[in-house]
């Protein structure tokens, strides 16, 4: 069952509310979005039916919900909803370019992705100080140095920063820099993260585990909404697929089940899905056109030499064609594509 607060509601009205559940032997979790509250019951709807909790003073509506996933399915929320990171809109109406360096390696190497990424009209700027990677040889990042890089991007570019965090004990620390916090692909079911990140004020970016299904990826983002935060956007990255001519295999059918399902924004990940820089592109117009509210695209200035996923990192040509094909088509969808000026007047 799921109370959807009316807009004027106070912290008393909530209170109270919290007070009869739990006099009546249920659980109430107290989720907060930009722009309203849900109080989420476990425990035995029956007995929830004989509180007249709608007619208690501050309630907007009561819904008995069938889904698994309470707070964040259609079922009591109809109209998708818009999560906002600092002045920057994710959302039905939007189309929103997140695009940075993959890992975060030196200051040099990362202002001259963010510019790149600003250039071709990006209105957040991602970029790993974090990097869970398969081998333990591999490159993992610069850890709390790379936040600190990120910030010093941030004042020099205005834009604000998505970056992933990988253990619950670093919650706050990663908080302390990051706009939007991300949940990668491998910690998808790591659920004391997802409850740590829920609880730490933040925007969340949460990542499809590459085995996952749309029904275990929303559940996991249950998690995050259940400790009191609505303020998730879903990205869909790729499975892992019998087929290996790509790195993944991008469910863009995932964009319209999700959005049918959840009232979360959707956004796409070519880079990780396709894993080749040549087929970044067609999968970003393949996404835009299924219904992505958004694209989270990697780009660094000399792939070549990049520590992490050089291969699928974007260059300044595919950029501007990047750019481009966004504009044009979000027109053809009936949205508007987040600028930079949009920020700045922000």
């Amino acid at each position: 069952m799921v109370i959807v607060m009316a807009a004027g509601a106070t912290a008393s009205d909530i209170q109270a509310i919290v007070s009869v559940v739990q006099s009546a032997g249920g659980e109430a979790f107290v989720s907060r979005g930009v722009s309203r509250i849900i109080i989420g019951l476990v425990g035995d709807v029956d007995r929830f039916a004989t509180l007249n909790l709608v007619g208690m003073r501050g309630v907007a509506n009561v819904t008995r919900i069938s889904a698994k996933f309470k707070l964040v399915s259609r079922e009591h929320h109809s109209q998708r909803s818009s999560v906002r990171v600092g002045e920057v809109s994710i959302g039905p109406d939007t189309v929103t370019l997140i695009a940075g360096p993959c890992a975060v390696e030196t200051p040099e190497q990362t202002l001259l992705a963010a510019r790149m990424a600003q250039a071709a009209g990006a209105t957040l700027l991602r970029g790993g100080a974090f990097k869970p990677r398969t081998s333990p040889y591999a490159f993992q990042g610069l850890g709390e140095r790379g936040l600190r890089i990120l910030a010093e991007v941030r004042e020099e570019t205005g834009l604000p920063i998505v970056t992933e965090v990988v253990g619950a004990h670093d919650v706050d620390m990663v908080a302390s820099y990051a706009d939007m916090l991300q949940v990668g692909t491998r910690n998808m079911q790591n659920f004391p993260l997802l409850q740590a990140v829920g609880s730490a004020g933040k925007p969340v970016m949460l990542k499809r585990g590459m085995n996952a299904t749309i029904e275990e990826w929303l559940m996991a983002a249950e998690y995050i909404a259940q400790r009191g935060n609505l303020d998730i956007v879903l990205c869909e990255r790729g499975i892992r697929t019998f087929e290996t001519a790509t790195r993944n295999t991008l469910d863009i059918s995932a964009v319209p089940v999700a959005q049918r399902l959840s009232h979360l924004p959707v956004v796409v990940d070519p880079s990780h899905s396709g894993g080749r820089r040549d087929l970044v592109l067609p999968l970003s117009r393949a996404a835009i056109v299924a219904g992505a509210d958004g694209l989270i695209v990697d780009v660094h200035p000399d792939p070549d030499i990049a520590l992490c996923d050089g291969p699928q990192a974007l260059v300044a040509e595919d950029l501007h064609v990047l750019a481009r094909t966004l504009e044009d088509l979000a027109g053809f969808m009936g949205r508007r594509l987040s600028t930079q000026r949009e920020l700045l007047a922000g």
